[in-house]
């Protein structure tokens, strides 16, 4: 590649690392000196065609799609599970001191803030500036909670959320608002999670990253996976995530 060529190319990418930030779709009409962008979706608008370089949140159809799966869903899934997030309530109220729920603030699309929902499961309730990821052999979680957590029943709540419209059954799992603000500093693509609503699971989860991420690494390599779904999102790639869940739930020691 010629050295033009090379400047032009960094350039494109500085620009598009910059927008990833909105949620809007970013295409680019090309000339000779980027073919080797070519092979990426094109879309015609009047006369001439586009590269999308990454797609902008889903369409008005399909969020419809996507929402009604989610609402159909959830509704099942609190009838059916109310007996089992009601004998961990009751578990919870006999380990230990303080509410049975526990609540957080959390981005979702487009950084909306909104507040999850979860069983508690540690001695605390944090909430920002203090909020600190959950670590192997944490001395806050109760004895009750540990289970939870390693079973994930501790989430089952967020189909509440899911019914109000601030998350999906499957999407980029939420962070911790302060968590969010730090990754955003060090990885470029990680803005691009808030284009879809999150999930109570999602493609980084079924591939084994669940709990803590103790290093940038791990991060990065979340994000690269929930990118990767929000560009090739489908009813059918959200159905697969949650079959698949229920075996990187049962097979996995990640959560803690």
């Amino acid at each position: 590649m010629r050295p033009l060529a090379r400047l032009k190319r960094r350039l494109i990418d500085s620009i598009v690392t910059a927008l990833r930030i909105v949620p809007i779709p970013i295409r680019l009409a090309p000339d000779r000196t980027i073919a080797g962008l070519l092979h990426k979706s094109r879309t015609e608008i009047g006369s001439t065609w586009v590269v999308d370089l990454h797609r902008g949140p889903l369409t008005w159809s399909e969020c419809a799609i996507k929402r009604a799966f989610d609402i159909t869903f959830s509704s099942l899934a609190l009838v059916l599970l109310a007996p089992t997030m009601l004998t961990a309530a009751i578990m919870i109220k006999l380990d230990s001191r303080g509410p049975v729920f526990f609540s957080q603030l959390r981005n979702g699309f487009n950084t909306r803030g909104f507040w999850i929902f979860k069983l508690r499961t540690m001695t605390v309730m944090e909430q920002e500036p203090d909020v600190k990821q959950a670590v192997r052999n944490d001395t806050r979680v109760t004895r009750v909670g540990r289970w939870l957590r390693r079973s994930s029943i501790d989430e089952l709540p967020q189909f509440l959320n899911v019914l109000r419209g601030e998350m999906s059954l499957v999407g980029p799992r939420p962070h911790a608002t302060i968590h969010d603000n730090e990754y955003e500093k060090l990885i470029s693509k990680y803005a691009f999670r808030h284009h879809v609503k999150p999930g109570i699971t999602g493609w980084a989860q079924i591939h084994g990253l669940r709990g803590e991420t103790a290093t940038v690494d791990l991060m990065d390599r979340r994000a690269e996976l929930d990118l990767w779904y929000i560009n090739n999102w489908s009813l059918w790639l959200d159905i697969k995530i949650l079959v698949k869940t229920f075996a990187a739930v049962i097979g996995q020691n990640e959560a803690y």
